[in-house]
């Protein structure tokens, strides 16, 4: 029997450092926006720039930390799932589709800038254009993330060590609240991932929201904890029978889930 992948990682992070250590050359996310054209890969290593970016920018500039929740007003995205993965390096709480009122930070995308001023503490603003471009104008009271990431480290080291049983993720499963140590979400991922027969190398194709358990396990932790990769589609509505099925023979793709 193979061994599973990154058997010793007990947080996302560690998921990725593992990923990194084995193949940082090999694809991770790859990212269709259906409206725009745009087709972004990243590879693991690539990835792992940006989330160290990220991270650095987090606890730098945002002076966020582990006692931290951030509200993620941001649709399945790649830019999405690399915030994910700086606030699990950071040690901050992520809560995908949260209530910006009640967290200590929001990251939006254009669609939520509204719900996103209820935070009152710091707001970072994506744009989500081709290429992480920048607003045309900066929304008043954000950050814009294009415009800020670019010169941060790109290595990441937490001020305070990543522990496994802290907070790591509030999310939605089959309709209930629940929360997650980053102990528990790399468990429930290998589960899912178990649950979906994907091994190294495998291929998920989703269509499905960040905004709860199921999206976040098919488009990124299922994977991620197997040894896959993802390929995430936005804005896919319109595509025909045939055109999916060239997408998943171009992406060789081994599950499809949304």
């Amino acid at each position: 029997m193979t061994a599973p992948f990154a058997a010793d990682a007990l947080t996302p992070a560690e998921l990725l450092r593992a990923a990194l250590g084995e193949d940082p050359a090999r694809p991770l996310v790859t990212f269709y926006d259906d409206r725009s054209g745009e087709r972004v890969e990243l590879s693991v290593k690539t990835f792992d720039n940006w989330v160290a970016k990220t991270a650095n920018l987090l606890q730098d500039e945002l002076n966020a930390g582990p006692e931290d929740r951030a509200a993620l007003l941001l649709p399945a995205h790649w830019q999405s799932a690399v915030w994910l993965l700086a606030c699990w390096s950071v040690g901050v709480t992520a809560v995908p589709g949260g209530d910006p009122a009640e967290t200590e930070l929001v990251v939006s995308g254009p669609d939520g800038l509204a719900a996103a001023e209820a935070c009152t503490g710091e707001r970072v603003a994506l744009a989500l254009r081709p290429l992480g471009g920048r607003f045309p104008q900066r929304p008043d009271g954000f950050l814009d993330y294009a415009a800020e990431v670019p010169g941060q480290g790109d290595r990441f080291a937490p001020y305070s060590p990543v522990v496994a049983d802290s907070p790591a993720l509030e999310t939605v499963v089959d309709g209930l609240p629940l929360k997650l140590t980053g102990e528990q979400t790399v468990r429930l991922a290998r589960e899912g991932a178990a649950r979906l027969g994907l091994e190294r190398g495998s291929r998920v194709l989703s269509t499905l929201s960040y905004d709860d358990w199921a999206g976040l396990e098919a488009g990124l932790l299922a994977p991620l904890a197997a040894g896959g990769s993802v390929v995430l589609c936005r804005n896919s509505e319109e595509l025909t029978d045939d055109q999916w099925q060239r997408r998943i023979e171009a992406e060789r793709v081994t599950v499809r889930l949304g």
